[in-house]
């Protein structure tokens, strides 16, 4: 539509423009992209680190880009701001527009992610499995691990989706030892099985390693492998058992679903349109269902003042309709009023 046909895909995120010599970019072709949405992952290679602002600038400069739209989540946002700041400092003429990517759908502000619901539907169905085993096994507990650092969206949304949820644990809510215990046994008495999502970061007081990672990022304890050995432990004289299922990338490894197409139909058109317009410093994405731009300055202040975004009370108020939690996860949280 707007007659541009060179456009270059940079590889290993914010390494391919910091060092495009060690990562060059590769010529997104129609013949190379015309099955993208086919398949899962990324086909320009996805990478943490290498943020360099200047040499970021000389490179969008030599290469003669003008325009960069910046895919990812908070931390990607984050560096955008940092960029467009350093590019508006030197005046040079490139517009810089980001799109809002996280699999754990917390990029805060924004509706959703992309790719978030293709992830749900595959949690969703990894969930049924776990009720299959567990329903089929005398006081059968099923555990699955799911996505989720810092926020529970994904185990939230999977949980409520599959309907066959008895527990649900998020990194937004902490729970005590005890009342888990209490609420399995209840719930086994009650029905003689039981399912139980967990988000990867829920319970790190109870499996903190107290270690960080080569980039800084904390090393989580495995809140998953704990509850199935402590349940397993809790259940093992009265002749239950867990059936742990961790399904891990395979959540974010699927092809597209149709609501994810049409919505990165929808972001990649206006993110097109933002930056043919001269925008710049901006992140496109959906607020209350309408596809709108934010200064990324916005998400800078919030990411450094803790950009966590919090689970909506009405979320959380739903799997309470859903579902009876223990007593410590119901103190901590407040129902809207």
């Amino acid at each position: 539509e707007y007659g541009v046909r060179h456009i270059l895909g940079i590889t290993a995120g914010y390494n391919g423009l910091s060092d495009p010599a060690k990562h060059p970019p590769v010529e997104l072709t129609e013949k190379m992209v015309r099955d993208i949405h086919m398949k899962g992952g990324s086909i320009i290679k996805a990478a943490r680190g290498g943020f360099d602002a200047e040499k970021i600038c000389d490179n969008l400069d030599r290469l003669g880009i003008n325009m960069l739209f910046l895919v990812g989540g908070d931390g990607t946002q984050f560096a955008g701001n940092l960029l467009y700041e350093a590019a508006r400092k030197r005046q040079l003429p490139v517009s810089i527009v980001g799109i809002p990517k996280s699999i754990d759908n917390d990029v805060v502000l924004f509706d959703r992610t992309f790719g978030f619901e293709s992830a749900v539907a595959k949690a969703s169905e990894v969930i049924r499995n776990a009720w299959v085993e567990a329903s089929s096994c005398e006081r059968g507990v099923g555990i699955v691990k799911l996505m989720g650092r810092d926020s529970g969206f994904v185990a939230m949304h999977a949980a409520t989706a599959a309907d066959v949820v008895d527990l649900c644990m998020i990194p937004e809510v902490k729970v005590e030892m005890k009342d888990v215990l209490a609420h399995v046994d209840r719930t086994l008495a009650q029905k003689g099985y039981m399912v139980i999502a967990v988000a990867e970061g829920a319970g790190q007081e109870h499996v903190s390693t107290g270690e960080k990672d080569a980039t800084g990022h904390t090393v989580y304890g495995d809140i998953g492998v704990f509850l199935r050995d402590t349940l397993n432990k809790h259940l093992k004289p009265s002749g239950g058992r867990t059936f742990y299922i961790d399904p891990s990338y395979i959540i974010r490894s699927v092809p597209i679903n149709p609501n994810d197409h049409i919505y990165c139909v929808r972001l990649a058109n206006d993110a097109v349109h933002t930056a043919m317009r001269g925008y710049t410093g901006v992140c496109v994405g959906a607020m209350h269902n309408v596809i709108s731009m934010l200064p990324c300055r916005i998400h800078f202040r919030l990411m450094d003042n803790d950009g966590q975004q919090a689970l909506k009370p009405l979320h959380i108020f739903a799997l309470f309709l859903l579902r009876s939690l223990p007593t410590s996860l119901r103190r901590r949280v407040v129902l809207p009023g």
